[in-house]
């Protein structure tokens, strides 16, 4: 675990996805050392720029990620655009909702991964114009890629840990807001003051109740004269 935080700091935070589970929110698809999937705006897709090493993707090149089902997933673009694939083989961005062809299976092994879609093709970079394509069905060096993501690994290790408690702290808290606040005006209300106590309560096992008296601070505002 201790490298792989390293690895996530040398690239600004973006460290490899290695289960479907963890590929959810913003991602980036990375072909080569710091190269990455990039939307263009006629709905194509191409391999971006190389980065200085501890260079984020850019804007362009980070996709969000949807788990459809226990094997599959679907990217989304910036331009709101589902990734899918053609019968010829291009990978497109141009799609409204998922369907079919916007569904992708990662497929891992031996600490590789693949993307295949749903024509059994995986995607890669075509030689002749850097272009994003899925056209062999068999995975070989390069249809291997990495899926990187900012969020925090879902470890094997905790498998028992709430979904409310996965992520940053600052996700845990608005998790639990949405779950316990009453909400009258439909506006999500949580505490402005500092989440070094929430840390700090989640070594020493007493993130609950710490939670829950922030929680109360703020039913105290809104409804106390």
């Amino acid at each position: 675990m201790e490298v792989e935080n390293k690895h996530r700091i040398h690239v600004c935070g973006w460290g490899k996805v290695d289960h479907i589970r963890d590929m959810a929110g913003a991602v980036a698809i990375e072909f080569e050392n710091g190269c990455y999937v990039c939307a263009l705006d006629n709905g194509l897709f191409t391999l971006g720029a190389p980065h200085q090493p501890g260079e984020g993707p850019s804007p362009e090149e980070i996709l969000t990620a949807v788990v459809v089902n226990d094997r599959k997933v679907a990217f989304k673009s910036g331009y709101d655009k589902y990734l899918g694939v053609t019968k010829e083989g291009t990978v497109t961005g141009r799609a409204d909702a998922i369907g079919a062809l916007e569904q992708w299976e990662p497929v891992f092994e031996d600490g590789k991964l693949a993307l295949q879609s749903c024509m059994n093709c995986f995607m890669s970079v075509k030689d002749e114009d850097d272009s994003i394509v899925a056209e062999k069905r068999t995975a070989g060096e390069k249809e291997f890629c990495s899926v990187r993501s900012q969020k925090e690994k879902i470890t094997d290790a905790q498998p028992d840990v709430p979904v409310e408690e996965r992520g940053k702290i600052s996700e845990i808290e608005i998790n639990y807001v949405r779950k316990f606040q009453k909400f009258q005006d439909k506006k999500l209300k949580v505490n402005s003051e500092s989440r070094s106590v929430l840390k700090r309560a989640r070594d020493e096992g007493s993130l609950h109740e710490t939670l829950l008296d922030r929680r109360a601070k703020m039913k105290a505002d809104r409804y106390c004269k």
